[in-house]
């Protein structure tokens, strides 16, 4: 069954960038829906943005203009840039994918906005 690979997380100082990728170990084509969460200690899991196969996306308010989700299915990846980072986004960030229900995750990749 397709697993999921999150990287490009670290400590980026306030303003900064980074960008996320999930590697699928199978084909996404199919997939019919893929999304970045993000969980900090102590709190619940949010989504940050979701992406269907057709290439439309959603995102959460706090990220609005500054996160860009996107899909290459060729490539079997989702990305997720992060750009003007503010140091509330700091979470774990994990890639999921399903149809009706999200039933792919990933193991997740720390993200630290500090300065």
């Amino acid at each position: 069954q397709v697993q999921l690979v999150e990287s490009g997380g670290g400590l980026v100082q306030p303003g900064g960038s980074l960008r996320l990728s999930c590697a699928a170990s199978g084909s996404i084509f199919s997939i019919n829906v893929m999304g970045w969460f993000r969980q900090a200690p102590g709190k619940q899991r949010d989504t940050v943005a979701t992406i269907t196969s057709g290439g439309a996306a959603n995102y959460a308010d706090s990220v609005k203009g500054r996160f860009t989700i996107s899909r290459d299915n060729a490539r079997n990846t989702v990305y997720l840039q992060m750009n003007n980072l503010k140091p509330e986004d700091t979470a774990v960030y994990y890639c999921a994918g399903g149809g009706r229900r999200y039933d792919i995750w990933g193991q997740g990749t720390q993200v630290t906005v500090s300065s």
